[in-house]
């Protein structure tokens, strides 16, 4: 939990390696290309970087951390014709895996299953956790806090620009100026808006329509040490949430 006090919330959505074991017969990799896969698309570390941040923080955020891989549900991903990477069978139930392999069979009443399982659970605490920092502040700052590989992966649609050490997505509704330049001052160097991601989680309830919601993803390129991410994400929670 966080301080009461607090508007940030560090939502930490791929963090998670957790397979239940109800939902593993239905994906189609043996367990070794499975785990080639979780090791490739998992934002490891990203549970641990927010956590030290939280608690370094002069006001600590509140945290939310998904333990469940997006192998089984993707909770960040629109669960509808909205979201792009559908078109790679990446939606928010994948089909296909990060090399455009079949990894599940198009099943209906399981990818109900799933979203009823996974993805309206968190979307329900998510909502939750926002509108307790509405009610206590007046706002909500989130934080979406990601990771990504050195080098572009085939399923990316978006591959050919930039990958700097710390991408910024946003979004053309809730994230406002004064986010992004906190941002920038607290990561320094090598910062970039929208490349190779774009895009900041906000609920559904609420997207597009709240404006006391503001949301910015910070995407950390891979290779960057966890040290210094700690101290620049400490800052940025400790400069919007003033």
């Amino acid at each position: 939990m966080g301080d009461p006090r607090s508007p940030v919330l560090l939502h930490v959505p791929h963090a998670g390696t957790r397979i239940p074991a109800w939902t593993r017969p239905h994906l189609l990799p043996d367990d070794a290309a499975l785990a080639v896969e979780i090791a490739a698309l998992t934002d490891h570390r990203t549970d641990a970087v927010a956590a030290s941040a939280a608690a370094a923080a002069r006001v600590p955020p509140w945290v939310l951390v998904n333990p469940v891989s997006r192998f089984v549900v993707d909770v960040e991903r629109f669960p509808d014709d909205r979201e792009e990477m559908a078109a790679v069978g990446m939606a928010a139930v994948y089909t296909h895996g990060t090399r455009g392999q079949r990894i599940r069979a198009d099943d209906a009443a399981h990818r109900e299953a799933l979203l009823a399982a996974f993805y309206a659970p968190w979307a329900s605490a998510v909502e939750e956790a926002v509108t307790g920092r509405i009610a206590a502040t007046g706002r909500c700052v989130l934080l979406d806090v990601h990771s990504y590989a050195t080098a572009p992966l085939p399923y990316e649609l978006h591959a050919s620009g930039p990958r700097p050490r710390i991408c910024l997505g946003t979004d053309p509704v809730h994230t406002p100026p004064w986010l992004v330049d906190a941002a920038r001052t607290a990561f320094g160097a090598d910062v970039a808006l929208d490349t190779p991601f774009s895009g900041a989680y906000v609920p559904l309830s609420r997207y597009g329509v709240d404006a006391r919601v503001s949301a910015l993803m910070v995407e950390v390129r891979r290779d960057v040490p966890d040290a210094g991410v700690v101290a620049a994400l400490t800052a940025l929670i400790d400069a919007v949430g003033a």
